[in-house]
């Protein structure tokens, strides 16, 4: 069993607070794998952190509406319909609660250690046209180089003299 599938919760980090609620299953396959709340909207071709943003904003009662009907929809499922909308319920008690709120990512720090990172990039960090500028040069500097190296070496020979190497050798 891979890391992936022992925790998944573990290895997502869109929309965390529909964790429980995608990684839920809802039950047994007739292959006998467990589906998940993601991987049957992601099936029936439904975004599963959408689905559940809207799941969330529906009274519990819609949703579970809602969800009974796309539980209804999976073809491989080993419940019997008339399972369905307890599934529904189940699952739906996992969404967090109607207007909630997620909550926002941490903003940095402007104590010490922000101050000295900010001295640190405008100091050592170039602007974006010297940037461009130096790409640039060295970027002329290799086609400069390229070029002449080649006009060198398809420079003709006189035809009556030898080329370099025969008169660089030991006179005899």
């Amino acid at each position: 069993m891979s890391a992936a599938t022992a925790n998944p919760r573990a290895f997502s980090s869109l929309r965390s607070e529909f964790n429980e609620f995608l990684y839920a299953p809802i039950g047994e396959e007739r292959n006998d794998t467990l589906l998940t709340v993601l991987s049957a909207l992601a099936r029936l071709g439904l975004d599963p952190w959408q689905e559940s943003a809207r799941l969330a904003q529906l009274s519990r009662q819609m949703a579970t509406q809602s969800l009974t009907a796309t539980i209804a929809a999976l073809p491989n499922g080993r419940w019997a319909p008339s399972e369905s909308p307890a599934i529904a319920a189940r699952l739906v008690a996992l969404l967090p609660a109607k207007g909630f709120v997620p909550p926002q990512a941490p903003k940095p720090q402007a104590g010490r250690l922000g101050s000295l990172q900010s001295k640190f990039r405008s100091k050592f960090q170039p602007p974006t046209r010297i940037k461009t500028l130096l790409i640039s040069a060295l970027l002329g500097g290799m086609i400069f180089l390229t070029v002449t190296n080649l006009m060198h070496r398809a420079a003709p020979t006189a035809p009556d003299q030898p080329p370099a190497s025969a008169t660089n050798g030991p006179a005899g």
